[in-house]
């Protein structure tokens, strides 16, 4: 996910991909514990989409407050 699409969404459409990132990430890393995934840089690449969509949702929350 890129910066700009990021910041074109709202507050709430934020909230609910966070959740949806959050739940394939336990997803993955459940499958990846039982066997290996094809490509296991898929949840590094997750981990980091959260931050992206947690650090958005932080300056938005620092922005309102100013």
């Amino acid at each position: 996910m890129i910066a700009s699409e990021i910041k074109e969404l709202s507050d709430q459409e934020l909230k609910e991909r966070l959740e949806d990132y959050k739940g394939v990430l336990t997803k993955m890393k459940l499958n990846h514990a039982v066997s290996p995934l094809d490509n296991p840089n898929k949840i590094g690449e997750t981990r980091k989409d959260i931050a992206r969509l947690n650090t958005e949702l932080k300056a938005r929350q620092i922005k309102e407050n100013k």
